[in-house]
Formats: structure tokens, C-alpha cells, sequence
């Protein structure tokens, strides 16, 4: 199955000593770029939450945004670091000497400052391995978000593929037409030009036209492609880049195509499918 690069999902988790809030935001990319935003309590945990991101997603630019609210303790007291408020109404008093009108400076204020109010001890390991948990949900949700996505994407890409298919067998079907119009414009050529018809020369001209337009080679290589994608989309996995290569060459058979046109509805049929190759390349883009 094949993923799409772009989702969202998000998880919550209560404990004794606080909540754990975490969102996870994935879009297209070139490879897998991890940012993530953690507070104080999980800086060390950031090198443990990239690699379990990078065992579960190959590529895309993931947002991993994590929160920790710390309990507040039952009871209606609460625990003060006297030592730092102090230092902190010292230092007040000395910057109120340096002003020429100083505001005074309430408990409201000192209270404020990070700190002032203790929160009660947690084993850092204990959060850890909570958001680590938690994460680990959250990338199961990312990763079905994700291949939802590239089930609708393939199926598009599938539709496309068909279409393609279409195009080629209608070439196929209009060649002996294009050749037999070919050879009447090339005998009407020789009267025009009053030349004596030599059957030899006729068909050696023929040869040479039929060379220069023949375009059974790009229609196989054409339908080649065409299957090695179904067979990559049935495959499933990480195969984003491989896509994108095959549309490249795709594209080049559709150039090869209308630069070998001698009828219009070649020509519209070279158009018709650089269309369709540039609607799948714009979804392969968000595959990963």
C-alpha cells in the first residue's frame, strides 16, 4: 500500500503529575525533515522521539508539537521557593533605586516569575516514556491517515494510467491510416512535379517516410511504463522518487511522440498525454 506525505493527528494523556498533549503534522517532501517543539521537561528526549519517527515515515516534513502541563497539587497550599522570591525582591529594590519613578513591584508580580511556584517533583524517565507512548499512537493514526490518502491517490493515478492507455491504442488503430495518407501525399508530390512514377523510387521515399515517423517504439516503451507503474502502486511501500522517474520517462515518449507527427491527431494525441502525465506527476509529488 502507498502512503500519501500529507496528515494530521493528535493525542492527549492525563497522568498523576501533569497532561501530555502532542500533534504530529506531515506534508510533501523531498525526505524526511523531523521539527519538533518540546518543553524543558522533554529536551532530552528529542533524539529518542526523531528516531521513532524515522522508523515509522521515510519522507515528508513532520511537526511534532508537544506539551506538558505539570499538576498542581491537591490542597490549597502551595509550595514557594522563598530563597528565589527573595533574591528576586532584593534585585527589585536595586533596579527601584536606578528609576526616577518606579512601579511597585506586588506578590502578584513575584509569583508570576518561573520558579517562584514549585511544582512537585517527576521522574523525568516516567514523562519520557509517557510521550514516547503517546507518539507511538499518534504515528499509527499518521500512518492510516496516510495510506487512506495514497489509496485515493493511486486509484487517481490508476484512472490516469487508463486514459493513457487509451491514447496509445487510438495511435495504434490510426497508423495504417497515417501511413496510406502518407504514401498519396508523396504520389501526388511526383505528379505535380511532372516526374515519371518509378515504383522503385516510390517505395524507397515510402521507406524513408515510414522510418522518420514511425512511432511504434515510443508506443511500446509507452505502454512499458504504463505497466511498470500499476506494477509499483501494487507493490506499495516508499516508491514516491521511483514514480517520478517513470514519469519522466513517460513524458520524454509523449515529446518523442509529437516531434515524429505528420497528422493532427497524433500530434493532439502527443498533447492529450503530456496532460495526463503532468496530472499524475502533480499527485505522485505527495507520495512518499
Amino acid at each position: 500500500m502507498i502512503r500519501s506525505m500529507t496528515a494530521f493527528s493528535r493525542r492527549e494523556a492525563s497522568f498523576p503529575w501533569g497532561a501530555l498533549s502532542l500533534e504530529l503534522r506531515s506534508v510533501n517532501h523531498r525526505y524526511l525533515d523531523v521539527s519538533p517543539r518540546l518543553p524543558e521537561e522533554l529536551r532530552s528526549a528529542e533524539n529518542e522521539l526523531r528516531q521513532r519517527i524515522g522508523t515509522t515515515l521515510s519522507r515528508g516534513k513532520v511537526d511534532l508539537n508537544m506539551r506538558f502541563q505539570p499538576s498542581q497539587g491537591s490542597g490549597d497550599s502551595l509550595d514557594i521557593d522563598r530563597d528565589l522570591a527573595l533574591r528576586i525582591s532584593h534585585a527589585s529594590r536595586e533596579i527601584d533605586t536606578l528609576l526616577y519613578n518606579p512601579a511597585p513591584v506586588n506578590s502578584l508580580d513575584v509569583l508570576r516569575w518561573p520558579g517562584v511556584i514549585q511544582s512537585a517533583a517527576v521522574d523525568g524517565e516516567e514523562i519520557k516514556q509517557a510521550a514516547l507512548d503517546l507518539l507511538d499512537e499518534a504515528l499509527g493514526e499518521l500512518v492510516a491517515m496516510r495510506e487512506r490518502e495514497g489509496a485515493r491517490l493511486a486509484e487517481l493515478i490508476e484512472q490516469r494510467c487508463a486514459a493513457v492507455m487509451e491514447v496509445v491504442a487510438s495511435v495504434r488503430a490510426i497508423l495504417p491510416e497515417i501511413l496510406a495518407a502518407s504514401r498519396e501525399r508523396l504520389h501526388a508530390r511526383f505528379e505535380e512535379a511532372k516526374v515519371e512514377l518509378d515504383p522503385q523510387r516510390l517505395e524507397q521515399e515510402m521507406v524513408i517516410a515510414a522510418q522518420k515517423m514511425d512511432v511504434a517504439e515510443e508506443l511500446d516503451r509507452l505502454e512499458a511504463h504504463v505497466g511498470e507503474i500499476r506494477d509499483v502502486l501494487k507493490k506499495g511501500g516508499a516508491v514516491g522518487r521511483r514514480l517520478d522517474f517513470l514519469m519522466q520517462e513517460l513524458n520524454r515518449e509523449a515529446n518523442t511522440l509529437g516531434s515524429k507527427s505528420v497528422d493532427t491527431r497524433t500530434t493532439r494525441a502527443s498533447v492529450d498525454l503530456k496532460v495526463l502525465i503532468e496530472q499524475m506527476r502533480e499527485q505522485i509529488q505527495n507520495i512518499e
